[in-house]
């Protein structure tokens, strides 16, 4: 009786569920701008439907559901944290003064590899590429307008930092995202991601350095940066201590101490410094740790960069999250996840294989949906499994997934990133894109570690944690 209840979906019904999510994506999302929150819903819903016709009850997917989604809690925890701790960390003053030193080493002679490093720097301590390319990636391309300097050179410069920093910053929703799906620890998952993500962004630095000699003899417009630099002194008081906040979070990452403590505990700290050197209020504070801070320099660039944080920031990622593992729970309840990754194990034979079908399963998402988002949670929860059966550590998925997914986005001209940073700039995608070259040199190190097994990780009892709570 219960077998003729629950059948079994064959390969091809169990890849409709993905064919439809492409289709609502690529055309709903891609095309219309539909939010993909609603697209994924309809996917989910479709594919319960589906599930019913197989035999599935209704209580059984609504335990799917709530079975994926509660693998991820820990990490909407954390996700939650970031937005608290990065509206702490700029009402104190302490991401305001990392952008103003970082703006002081620009210098005439290297401007492409000073322009990389300081977006690397300041979208590392903010998290976010675009607010980077969007306030501090435009003082540049003025910059580099009045140095003569090529625009695609100066934007893929700009437009690698800021990913370098997007991509590995624990404030970062894409590297916050990546372990949630691949179920490994934030810290973890951001340290392996250094085996790829720094020799691509040396060999880039390495490119703008030689490259940019020729423009040696330039004179860099003060006026730019001055305003940048005053506006920011004339708002904030700056001290050395402010530096204690972010030094507390790598204390707790080196000591591998849980995630959510540590950050609850710089925002502690940042709030006191706040009080301290801001003379801001308790209110204030508390308020901007809930909804973000709202700057008001008089300065449009900078109030940009830092009207963010708060947890109610995020919760447009949580939201996201939620609706793919309602969907991927779905699948997986009724079994088509399980045919689909038996099939695709049929295949593939090696480790090599497997990365490099991770690696082609992100960039075919980015491709038809053009999202950072997608392209990294969905890959992510369908391969987890693979990596398990072969006794890889998880960390090994999401840095993949991040390698592959991440940074491929802004390269795509059709997606929002590709239209936010050639709109931003003033540069068409193709332009930048040849040199932006952390952005695609990572998954060349990605598919040299797989196929060699260099750095890739065996899966051990820690590293099945999620994010280190």
């Amino acid at each position: 009786m219960e077998s003729k209840l629950h059948r079994k979906p064959n390969l091809f019904i169990s890849l409709i569920p993905l064919f439809l999510m492409a289709i609502f994506l690529g055309i709903g999302y891609g095309f219309y701008q539909i939010r993909a929150e609603i697209l994924l819903v309809a996917a989910a819903s479709l594919t319960g439907f589906i599930a019913r016709l197989y035999g599935n009850t209704w209580k059984e997917l609504e335990d799917g559901i709530v079975e994926s989604i509660k693998s991820a809690m820990p990490a909407m925890l954390i996700v939650i944290c970031v937005g608290l701790l990065i509206g702490a960390w700029i009402i104190s003053g302490t991401i305001p003064m990392l952008i103003y030193y970082g703006l002081k080493v620009i210098s005439p002679g290297y401007f492409l590899v000073t322009a990389s490093f300081v977006c690397s720097a300041v979208s590392l301590f903010t998290g976010s590429s675009w607010a980077t390319v969007g306030t501090i990636g435009i003082a540049l391309m003025g910059i580099a307008h009045g140095m003569g300097i090529p625009p695609g050179a100066a934007a893929g410069a700009i437009i690698s930092g800021a990913y370098f920093g997007d991509k590995i910053s624990p404030f970062s929703d894409t590297t916050n995202l990546a372990p949630i799906a691949a179920k490994s620890n934030l810290f973890d998952h951001i340290r392996h991601l250094l085996w790829t993500t720094t020799p691509a962004w040396l060999i880039g630095m390495i490119i703008y350095f030689f490259v940019g000699l020729k423009f040696k003899t330039q004179v860099v417009p003060q006026e730019e940066v001055g305003l940048i630099l005053n506006s920011l002194q004339s708002n904030f008081h700056f001290h050395w201590m402010l530096l204690l906040p972010p030094v507390l979070i790598l204390y707790f990452a080196v000591r591998k101490f849980p995630t959510i403590p540590g950050m609850i505990a710089s925002s502690g700290l940042a709030c006191v410094l706040a009080l301290v050197f801001q003379r801001t209020s308790g209110i204030e504070i508390l308020n901007t740790m809930t909804i973000g801070y709202q700057s008001e320099t008089g300065l449009e660039n900078i109030d940009r960069l830092l009207s963010r944080g708060g947890m109610m920031s995020m919760m447009g990622v949580t939201l996201i999250a939620f609706c793919a593992f309602a969907f991927a729970g779905v699948m997986q309840k009724a079994g088509m996840l399980t045919v689909i990754l038996d099939r695709m194990l049929s295949v593939v034979k090696s480790t090599g294989t497997l990365i490099a079908s991770v690696v082609a399963s992100c960039v075919v998402v980015a491709l038809i949906t053009g999202s950072s988002f997608l392209s990294i949670l969905i890959p992510g929860e369908l391969f987890a499994p693979a990596f398990r059966q072969r006794n890889l550590a998880a960390k090994n998925l999401s840095r993949t997934t991040e390698d592959s997914g991440t940074v491929v986005v802004p390269l795509i001209p059709w997606s929002m990133a590709g239209v936010y940073m050639a709109g931003t700039l003033g540069v068409p995608t193709i332009v930048y894109a040849p040199w932006s070259f952390m952005c695609y040199l990572g998954i060349i190190f990605a598919l040299f570690y797989g196929f060699t097994g260099f750095t890739l990780a065996p899966r051990k009892l820690e590293d099945e944690t999620m994010q280190g709570g």
